[in-house]
């Protein structure tokens, strides 16, 4: 099966699995979507929406996270990874949005990727579901499912990007994404993952992929056995 034919089934699947979606993380305006995405790199969604609340208690402008300053915004944040460099991209996000932006949150990757700790993924996810642009957010775990399904075969996340975009109409981009997501997170977990029972990887995957998925998978049980003794 070719790679359009595959995205566009699997557009489909997706489709009727998830015909509304629930965003991750929690926020109610887009300054609070920002700093929720920024604060989700390397930590869970789930640990993200319990320190919020307290931090955006404390700080719910751009304004109030720059006068918070980044010894008082670490404790409110600690328990989430990277927590000390966050702080201080937090408070400096905070003054930069105020000086640069009026206290508004701006609308174009370029802008927004200029803001102390925000990249190219972080802006993607902002411009998509704070203000409504395509766009096609991908990290890490998006990059393993479009490699199972055969939709990239890229070696960094942004060639899947590119690839991901050229398959899925733009008017998807902003749900499939997000689709994607859950999908892995109900469907298609990274470790230990049985391939031929996957929904969509028992079909889309190739063979060889499912050898190796299977070999990896009997090295790392090798190895957790080893490990138990």
């Amino acid at each position: 099966m070719r790679r359009q034919e595959k995205a566009n089934r699997i557009g489909r699947m997706l489709d009727d699995l998830y015909p509304e979606l629930p965003i991750p993380l929690d926020h109610r305006n887009s300054f609070e979507l920002l700093v929720a995405v920024l604060l989700s790199a390397q930590t869970t969604d789930k640990k993200v929406n319990e320190v919020t609340p307290a931090l955006f208690a404390a700080a719910p402008g751009p304004a109030e996270m720059a006068a918070l300053g980044p010894d008082r915004i670490l404790p409110l944040i600690r328990q989430l990874g990277l927590a000390p460099t966050k702080a201080r991209n937090l408070a400096k996000l905070g003054a930069l949005v105020m000086e640069r932006h009026g206290g508004e949150i701006p609308e174009t990757l370029e802008e927004l990727e200029n803001l102390p700790g925000v990249g190219h993924k972080t802006a993607q996810v902002v411009v998509a579901q704070a203000f409504g642009i395509p766009a096609f957010p991908v990290d890490t775990h998006i990059h393993r499912l479009a490699a199972r399904w055969g939709l990239s075969s890229a070696k960094n996340i942004p060639t899947t990007e590119r690839d991901l975009k050229a398959v899925f109409p733009r008017e998807t981009w902003n749900d499939r994404h997000l689709q994607i997501i859950w999908f892995g997170r109900q469907y298609c977990p990274a470790l230990y993952h049985d391939l031929s029972t996957c929904p969509i990887c028992s079909w889309s995957a190739t063979k060889k992929r499912m050898r190796e998925e299977d070999a990896r998978n009997a090295s790392l049980k090798n190895r957790k056995g080893k490990k138990a003794r």
